[in-house]
């Protein structure tokens, strides 16, 4: 199970249990102390045993609760901090008079106790500090060795950084994919809300002219009329299967099924329509696209051009649909439908391009992909 988090992407509050145990077992390393201290006697001993059991509790409550491990980017220093070090420290010159240098030994968790607590900068100068101390001392004080404690503090030091960078990067990594997924998980909700408007545009579009003509036909031709409903039957079986494929991320829309569905939707409509009977010149890659820029452009003519033509024109380097109506209209470059067109044509590497229709008047929308590639280049 995860643990909770704490503000600011810490660990929870409280002393887990692994921390102890990760922070205690390197405390072996105090055995060389002890034993000296063990040998002492008098007020000595008892002062070092005791300097001894204090600071190995503070060096355990100091690491097992350090809430901000990984905080990284901290600045300035971490003052509530500074009383555990200074009583480390204080341990430290309490264990001298029955361990001498042997007491050094130490300052190695004081040094690492610092870089765990303390923002990187002030960590540093504390180990810095602390070596100095060392290597001074060892040289000053008559009988003293360093006993290699000089590395050890400064590997102590580095260990400790080190650990913190990684799970820092590892934190930040694991933020990062969440976002990225947030970011997927948006977008495909974007591109299902583009591709529920092309789908339910398009179709409630014809379906509302259909129920418009059966309504006008009622009392002047029932056939018709009846004919005209079965159409709308039809399109809304056809909408909720689309509806349902788009949700199963299966997009089903086929250049032939868009050409005849156009040509259906703009008679309905009383536009006449000049559409091309068969599409096997399109390229395999290019006939989703084409299919879409059919339905798009075709649902805009019916819906905003008032337009009496309408041509399509179809090839392998490109589709256009072009009306005779009252020209390009806002809806056309800043409605949801074409915004999402233009994405589709982008993504698959093709041109939108929005202008003038037939003769010089109404409005052409037609979608450019490059020429002179192949199919098989192209894939």
């Amino acid at each position: 199970m995860t643990p909770p988090q704490a503000p600011h992407g810490g660990p929870a509050p409280g002393p887990p249990w692994w921390r102890f145990v990760a922070a205690g077992v390197w405390l072996v390393y105090l055995w060389s102390p002890v034993v000296a201290i063990t040998g002492s006697e008098g007020w000595q001993r008892v002062l070092g045993l005791l300097a001894v059991a204090v600071f190995v509790t503070t060096y355990l409550m100091l690491i097992g609760r350090n809430r901000r491990f990984v905080d990284l980017d901290a600045r300035g220093p971490r003052w509530e901090t500074w009383p555990w070090l200074l009583t480390l420290l204080a341990c430290t010159v309490a264990m001298i008079p029955g361990a001498g240098d042997k007491a050094l030994t130490s300052l190695v968790f004081v040094a690492a106790a610092a870089m765990s607590t303390l923002p990187p900068r002030w960590a540093w100068g504390w180990v810095a500090v602390l070596l100095v101390v060392v290597e001074v001392s060892t040289r000053v004080v008559p009988g003293w060795s360093d006993d290699g404690n000089g590395f050890a503090l400064i590997l102590a030091a580095m260990a400790v950084f080190f650990l913190r960078a990684a799970i820092t990067r590892q934190r930040a990594l694991v933020a990062a994919e969440r976002e990225l997924g947030d970011a997927r998980l948006e977008e495909e909700r974007a591109r299902i809300a583009r591709d529920l408007h092309d789908i339910l545009g398009h179709s409630l579009t014809v379906i509302s002219v259909k129920a418009e003509l059966a309504e006008r036909m009622l009392d002047v031709d029932p056939e018709r009329t009846r004919a005209e409903l079965a159409d709308v039957r039809s399109l809304t079986r056809d909408a909720l299967r689309d509806v349902r494929a788009t949700v199963r991320d299966v997009r089903g829309v086929s250049l032939p099924g868009e050409i005849a569905a156009a040509r259906s939707a703009l008679r309905s409509a009383g536009i006449d329509a000049d559409l091309p009977t068969v599409a096997d010149e399109v390229p395999t890659r290019w006939r989703e696209l084409f299919a879409w820029t059919v339905r798009e452009g075709v649902t805009n003519v019916i819906r905003h051009s008032g337009a009496s033509r309408c041509v399509v024109s179809l090839g392998a380097d490109g589709v256009s649909v072009a009306d005779d109506g009252r020209g390009i209209v806002s809806d056309l470059t800043g409605g949801s439908g074409m915004v999402g067109l233009r994405q589709r044509a982008a993504a698959a590497g093709a041109t939108l391009v929005v202008g003038p229709g037939l003769g010089g008047e109404g409005t052409a929308v037609a979608v450019v992909v490059p020429s002179g590639r192949t199919e098989e280049e192209v894939s």
